[in-house]
Parts: structure tokens; C-alpha cells; sequence
């Protein structure tokens, strides 16, 4: 019965008009997956505060990277190039930190082509779920170079420090699932196993309709919350995401149905 419930609700937000307001808008204005890839991993960390600002800020990011982020950073000097990211902030990302991103993606993509490539060489079939590919995409970023300040741990969050990791499970929704939202950047990763994102206001629908009874929003409500939207898909539970980021930003709360208690 719950299905049947959020279903709809789904549906109802997964669609073409939500692209506009959301930052994989920004996704949608590139055609090269490679361009995809890497300016939505930036709009994904990136991705908190008024939407509105936002999109303006991650407009001016791709400005700043001429609009060929993949070229921008795969072939990132820091010498010749810093100069082209300086004075950009958003909320506690700032200059630096695009800076030593960019060297980061830059070292990665050398060494494995893509992040599709790295994330796929930590998948291990016997593990319940995608956490250690998780962490190890973040591990790799953060140890690309020597030099890479501690400071860039708040913005790649792993799985190991209890971290619920919304942002990058918001970026691998992004990459794997197909559209007409997401957009499907990672064909080899099945979409079943992708993870809920989970932040305050997702986690605050999920409680009210007992999907969710872990009170932290933390990497084991993470894995709750999945398990439980797998039982109602187990081909693609992510896409229950839509169902509580959609409400929330609507205003709306979720309530079970009497025939679902």
C-alpha cells in the first residue's frame, strides 16, 4: 500500500519542469557526458542553500571554466588557471577549494580517464552496497596530491566518518539513473543499487510515514532508508527521492495512509 501511496508522488515531481529549478539544470545545459560528469560533481557539493542562488553561483562557476569544464580541469594548471576561479564563494566553498578540486579531478582523470572508471575500480561485489565505492571516490579525490588541505575533507564526505554523504548520493543519482531528470552519465552502474540522500527535510518525510526510525541523519540512516525503498523497488529505490525531496521543497508532509499502517 505504501507504494501505491508515494508512486504518484514520484511522479509528480519527476518530471521535465523540475529541471529549472534544480541545480542538475546546470547538467542539462551540457551534452559531452565528460562535461556532465564534472560540473555535476561541483553542483552537487556545491548543492545547499537558496536555489535561486545556487544556479547563479554554479552559472558563474561554469563561466569561469568558459563553459568546457572537462577540458577546464583535465587540463588544469594552477599557475596559468587559478587566476580564472579567484574570488569565487559559495557558502563555505571558496576559491581554494575549486582550485584544489580542479587538481584533484585533474590528477584522477588522468590516472583513470573518468569518475565513472575510479568509482567502478572500488566496487566490491560482496559488499551489501556501493559504500566502499563511495568512500573510495572521496579517498582518491583527497589524496590526489600531497599538498591537499585537510579543508577539503568537510566537502568530500565518506561513508567511514558516519557522514550521511547527501551530496555525493545526490550526485550518483545523478550519473546512474536515466532520465527525464537524471541523466544516466554512469550506463554501467545499475541504478538498484543506489542510495536514498537523506538531509534534514528528506529525512523528516521518511520518519512520517515509517520508512525511517533512525533519528540521526547519518550513514546508517542512510542504509535504513535504502533498504526500506528497496523493498517497495528493488530495481530503483532512489527514485523515492523525489517523492521526499519534492514534498519538502513544496511545503507539504508526507502522512501514511490508514490502509498502509
Amino acid at each position: 500500500m505504501l507504494r501505491e501511496y508515494l508512486d504518484p508522488i514520484v511522479d509528480r515531481y519527476e518530471k521535465i519542469q523540475f529541471i529549472d529549478l534544480d541545480p542538475i539544470s546546470i547538467l542539462h545545459g551540457f551534452d559531452s557526458p565528460a562535461d556532465r560528469e564534472i560540473i555535476g560533481l561541483f553542483s552537487a557539493l556545491l548543492a545547499w542553500g537558496r536555489r535561486d542562488l545556487l544556479l547563479r553561483k554554479l552559472g558563474e562557476l561554469c563561466e569561469r571554466m568558459r563553459f568546457r569544464p572537462y577540458e577546464f580541469v583535465s587540463g588544469f594548471n594552477a599557475d596559468r588557471d587559478s587566476g580564472d576561479l579567484s574570488g569565487f564563494v559559495h557558502r563555505t566553498f571558496n576559491s581554494e577549494d575549486a582550485i584544489w578540486l580542479c587538481i584533484a579531478l585533474r590528477e584522477v582523470l588522468h590516472h583513470y580517464g573518468s569518475l565513472e572508471k575510479l568509482f567502478v575500480s572500488f566496487i566490491n561485489p560482496g559488499a551489501p552496497d556501493l559504500g566502499p565505492a563511495l568512500e573510495g571516490l572521496s579517498r582518491t579525490l583527497l589524496q590526489a596530491h600531497p599538498e591537499m588541505p585537510r579543508r577539503m575533507s568537510k566537502h568530500l564526505a565518506r561513508p567511514s566518518t558516519g557522514s550521511a554523504c547527501k551530496r555525493l548520493c545526490l550526485y550518483l543519482r545523478w550519473m546512474v539513473r536515466p532520465g527525464p531528470v537524471d541523466l544516466n552519465v554512469w550506463p554501467s552502474i545499475d541504478k538498484k543499487w543506489l542510495f536514498l540522500p537523506i538531509d534534514v527535510h528528506s529525512g523528516r518525510q521518511a520518519r512520517a510515514i515509517g520508512l525511517l526510525y533512525r533519528n540521526a541523519n547519518d550513514w546508517k540512516a542512510v542504509q535504513e532508508l535504502t533498504r526500506a525503498c528497496r523493498k517497495l523497488n528493488v530495481n530503483d529505490p532512489a527514485r523515492y527521492d523525489f517523492a521526499f525531496f519534492g514534498t519538502g521543497a513544496a511545503g507539504e508532509t508526507l502522512t501514511l495512509p490508514d490502509d498502509a499502517q
